[in-house]
């Protein structure tokens, strides 16, 4: 499994995380945990293989957010005790 983490230049409020998670979901169907921080002016998700970061920025510049970086990193799922 692999993280990737998206840092995002323009999401403003909780429509703007709606609207990214939204583009996520639909360029990347098998995306799970895919969250969104206007606050923190970043998307993290979760997939099996690694992602097309040129689709997912070129989506994003459509609906009006820039995409600053992109970091994938190995995830391994978390049990009941940490």
């Amino acid at each position: 499994m692999i993280k990737t983490t998206l840092k995002i230049d323009g999401m403003m409020c909780g429509m703007c995380e709606s609207h990214v998670n939204d583009v996520i979901r639909r360029m990347i169907p098998a995306a799970r945990k895919v969250k969104s921080s206007a606050r923190l002016g970043e998307c993290t998700f979760v997939t099996e293989e690694m992602i097309d970061e040129d689709s997912i920025k070129k989506a994003l510049k459509a609906i009006g957010y820039d995409v600053i970086s992109i970091v994938s990193e190995p995830y391994t799922k978390r049990g009941i005790f940490g």
